[in-house]
């Protein structure tokens, strides 16, 4: 269902139409590699190129015709074969598929998908990045405050946190491209991987021509440990889209209200609630990201095959291939679309940031007194009463309640401090001092 709102460029890569057309072609390119071999005849390879041309043309046509001839075969690549030797003069029909077992198709055309799609993924990622880092630049220097166990820590600013995603995705573009290198394997080595009927350097030349490199080894199939690394990179992936997601619903809840997903003209949020404004969006990336993870987990579970081969992992393949490779390029676009609209709200910020008092200068004074001749036991004491009482007075209901204000009133932390030096240590300026170089670290 997801492949409806994936973009065309990735939903055409799992079509039928080319599937089949790189089956074509792996055909062609065997063919071609066994006349230089010199066992086709070249005028037979002609004929067979002709016929293969035929279906080029109509390759709609051609699945249908795989699929009636399947109905009474129950073999999809024979159903192929036949569907395609129909085209070829009879006499040169008999060199389609010489020397080749079905997977030798299958998995080597498999490969040159899942290559296909992780160039789509690799160019999304690498759009999504330009988008976070705009923004990331735009709230360089808004501060707001950092959490940790969900609780105030100490100030950062949005663009910070926007750095931190843009080195994330980052990492999640490098995964993507091994994930392409290590899914580029093809193989043409026959029924159990021996290269008894076509030499190694038949399935040289095909995989280089398809920007393969052929499996050192194999059995019927390529390895699927292959297949599995490509789905966990996938999964984790959509991992790192689930944190920055889980991330942003929190900053839009009504008491946080920092950030908030667009909703665009004419949204409804809620069909009982009309105020509503809701991170639905986010919400849904969340959801899709087990889906990834559970897909990795089946193709984990593909791994373990009896002997040189069975076919346990086809159906799977068939399902959470196409599924996840379309998921996480929706995924994408839906990310990048939230991050381009993304509505930030630095006022919020400003009043959050209000809301512990300036106790978030609690580390700060902790090291001053540190750096003042006190232990670490005894400075930390002085700084917790401090804050304590802050919040004694805030419970109370006060409107006095200072972090500065107490730490200035204990006799026992202001003999340590000049006129003035406390407050210049409690400021957004210190905790702040350092966010250009870490910019400048990113290249942002």
């Amino acid at each position: 269902m997801i492949q409806r709102y994936s973009r065309p460029e990735m939903r055409a890569i799992w079509t039928e139409e080319n599937k089949l057309r790189i089956w074509l072609q792996i055909e062609l390119l065997a063919g071609e590699a066994l006349v230089q071999e010199g066992i086709i005849p070249a005028d037979d390879f002609q004929e067979l190129k002709a016929g293969a041309e035929l279906c080029f043309a109509d390759l709609k046509s051609l699945v249908e015709r795989q699929k009636e001839l399947e109905k009474t075969l129950n073999h999809d690549v024979i159903g192929f074969t036949t569907a395609v030797a129909e085209k070829i003069n009879h006499r040169a029909s008999r060199w389609l598929h010489f020397g080749l077992t079905s997977s030798d198709i299958i998995d080597t055309a498999f490969a040159v998908q899942m290559v296909q799609s992780a160039d789509i993924l690799i160019a999304d990622v690498q759009a999504l990045r330009k988008s976070i880092a705009k923004r990331a630049q735009e709230h360089r220097l808004t501060p707001c405050i950092g959490r940790s166990h969900g609780i105030h820590a100490e100030p950062t600013t949005f663009g910070l946190k926007l750095a931190l995603m843009f080195d994330e995705f980052g990492r999640a573009e490098e995964r993507l491209k091994r994930a392409r290198d290590v899914a580029a394997v093809g193989k043409l080595s026959g029924a159990v991987g021996t290269s008894a009927h076509l030499s190694p350097s038949v399935e040289a030349r095909v995989c280089e021509k398809l920007g393969l490199r052929p499996a050192p080894i194999s059995t019927q199939i390529v390895q699927r440990d292959i297949h599995a690394e490509f789905m966990t990179a996938l999964a984790l992936v959509g991992a790192s889209i689930e944190r920055w997601a889980v991330e942003f619903r929190h900053l839009q809840r009504t008491e946080v209200l920092e950030a908030e997903e667009p909703f665009t003209k004419g949204q409804k949020g809620s069909s009982a609630m009309p105020h509503k404004r809701n991170p639905i969006t986010w919400e849904r990336l969340t959801g899709l990201a087990r889906v990834l993870r559970g897909n990795a987990m089946a193709a984990l579970e593909n791994v373990a095959l009896w002997h040189e081969r069975d076919i346990s992992h086809s159906s799977v393949e068939r399902i959470i291939f196409p599924d996840s490779c379309t998921l996480l390029d929706y995924m994408f676009g839906l990310l990048i679309r939230l991050m381009d609209g993304l509505a930030v709200y630095p006022e919020n910020m400003k009043k959050n940031l209000s809301l512990s008092l300036g106790m978030w200068n609690s580390q700060t004074v902790l090291l001053a007194l540190i750096r003042k001749g006190l232990t670490r036991e005894e400075a930390y004491d002085l700084v917790q009463r401090a804050a304590m009482k802050t919040w004694e007075v805030k419970h109370a209901g006060r409107d006095d309640a200072d972090f500065v204000q107490q730490l200035k009133a204990d006799p026992d932390v202001a003999k340590h401090f000049k006129p003035g030096e406390l407050e210049k240590l409690c400021s957004l300026d210190f905790h702040l001092k350092e966010v250009n170089h870490r910019f400048t670290e990113l290249g942002l």
